[in-house]
């Protein structure tokens, strides 16, 4: 070529360039509308299984509150017949006690709001008192130990 008229090669060059970017604004650029619904399907499914798992947690929550309570006061009972055995100055005498005097006794703080402890009289020895959560009305026996 004498220079005058435009290399070939250089415009093939040229137009493949230029058709390689016009043919990448052509691409798919986000989700297909089938893709996103299958999403959705799926996130649909998945909270159907783990809503009803997550309903029932008010429940187990209660019952290891009302267990909780119950443990406490097993644990202040023993710990008070430890101390009362070791020296009748301390601890409480909760022998000829109602449970919930008795629970109230050996117990720092007394019962804890929303529960209640039966009024039945202890014994020397083990003593089994019901323990009520007010909200719900569910019961659990704690072992109160009755010493003088």
């Amino acid at each position: 070529m004498d220079g005058v008229g435009v290399d070939p090669w250089r415009f093939f060059f040229f137009l493949s360039i230029f058709f390689k970017v016009d043919n990448m604004k052509q691409q798919q650029r986000g989700f297909t509308l089938i893709e996103l619904v299958m999403v959705i399907v799926i996130l649909g499914i998945l909270a159907a299984v783990a809503i009803p798992k997550f309903v029932d947690l008010k429940s187990d929550a209660q019952t290891a509150a009302l267990l909780g309570v119950v443990g406490g006061i097993n644990s202040a009972s023993a710990v008070n017949y430890a101390a009362r055995s070791a020296n009748a100055t301390k601890g409480a005498a909760t022998q000829a006690l109602a449970c919930n005097t008795a629970v109230t006794a050996i117990m720092q703080g007394g019962i804890p709001t929303g529960y209640t402890v039966a009024v039945n009289v202890l014994a020397a020895g083990d003593n089994v008192c019901v323990v009520t959560q007010t909200a719900g009305g569910a019961t659990a026996n704690a072992n109160v130990i009755g010493i003088l």
